[in-house]
């Protein structure tokens, strides 16, 4: 009985990880795709080349990668997706900010993406779209953690170095 009360306890973590990170996504990319253009003023003034690609690149991986972690399809791809959007971020933005959001720091990107990396290592869970089809056995546990932590960061780090450049402050 208590093995039974333990695995539902699992699985509403794995549904309450899918729709408070998939959901937090969504509404990000949402807000970024009704507002492209001051979007893409935005991603411009901190230094991003191709501004309106990014503006466009943004709200449809922030859109898809959290559909696809509220519908658990593609789990450890979503989570690096997530990973990956919260380190460019990080370094673009919030790092110089220090820790603490309200200072715009990297607290609330940090928290999203270490969720990320935890959700992919718990996995789906039993009602998802990766369990229906068997993809949750393929990639599972400590290595689709490291997938997600991996290729998030190796994408972070292209897409930068591609991209971004530390904005020069304006003289005064």
């Amino acid at each position: 009985m208590a093995r039974r009360r333990g695995r539902a306890g699992t699985e509403v973590a794995r549904l309450l990880l899918r729709g408070v990170i998939g959901g937090t996504m969504i509404a990000h990319g949402v807000r970024h795709g009704r507002t492209l253009d001051g979007t893409a003023r935005w991603f411009g003034s901190i230094g991003f080349r191709q501004p309106e690609l990014q503006a466009r690149a943004s709200a449809a991986v922030e859109i898809g990668a959290g559909a696809a972690l509220v519908a658990g399809a593609g789990t450890p791809l979503a989570a690096a997706a997530v990973v990956g959007t919260m380190a460019v971020a990080t370094r673009s933005v919030h790092a110089s900010n220090g820790f603490f959001i309200t200072a715009e720091g990297y607290e609330y990107v940090l928290n999203l993406a270490a969720a990320s990396v935890a959700l992919a290592g718990l996995g789906p869970g039993r009602f998802s779209v990766d369990r229906a089809i068997g993809a949750d056995r393929t990639l599972r546990g400590p290595a689709a953690a490291g997938v997600a932590a991996g290729l998030g960061l190796a994408s972070a780090a292209a897409q930068l170095a591609t991209f971004w450049r530390k904005p020069v402050p304006a003289k005064s």
